[in-house]
């Protein structure tokens, strides 16, 4: 890993410094993959991000590719395998959440809602640079978490929803000193779009 300034909390490992150089942040438009991280940030609720990230790949597995329509299908078998599953993290709510999750979605993409367009079109398909990287929350996310609430979906408190924005990009919370907050910037620029502070 580069010797570049990043956000505190990346420092501490270096699948978190992988993380945060290529994927955290970086505008995320494609919907299945919204959903996706949407999901993990929910198994992350009381747990650090830093375990998800190392069960990853046995999230992926376990959850079908996180394909909303193959885990829309699981029934009890598969939230008891689900559960004796030591690759991931063994929440039934968490599981549970994630099946009802991807109904949810479902439903919304055969009333020809995107889910994209729906994220985006919140912000005017423009990030919000935030000044206040270190708050677990923000008036976007509290509005946000009502409305996917509002929606159906499970596991989407203000906490939650927060920290999904910041990772797809919605949000730009890198510290003023982190190298990647000039990548984001020059990226925006560079696309077109203007960057919002919140």
């Amino acid at each position: 890993m580069s010797n570049h300034t990043r956000c505190r909390w990346a420092e501490s490992d270096p699948l978190l410094q992988q993380y945060h150089d290529e994927e955290w942040d970086r505008p995320v438009h494609d919907s299945r993959l919204l959903w996706e991280m949407l999901m993990l940030e929910g198994f992350q609720a009381g747990l650090s991000w830093l375990i998800v990230l190392r069960k990853r790949q046995a999230f992926t597995q376990a959850f079908a590719e996180f394909e909303p329509q193959q885990i829309a299908a699981f029934g009890p078998e598969a939230v008891e395998q689900l559960l004796q599953n030591p690759g991931i993290i063994r929440a039934r709510a968490k599981i549970e959440a994630v099946i009802h999750n991807a109904k949810v979605y479902l439903t919304l993409q055969q009333q020809g809602q995107d889910f994209s367009h729906w994220l985006w079109s919140k912000v005017d398909n423009t990030p919000i640079a935030s000044h206040a990287p270190e708050l677990p929350q923000s008036p976007l996310s509290q509005q946000l978490s009502r409305e996917l609430k509002k929606l159906g979906f499970k596991f989407v408190g203000p906490v939650i929803v927060h920290s999904w924005l910041q990772a797809v990009g919605v949000i730009n919370d890198h510290q003023h000193d982190c190298f990647c907050l000039h990548q984001a910037l020059f990226r925006t620029k560079r696309d077109n779009l203007d960057v919002k502070s919140l």
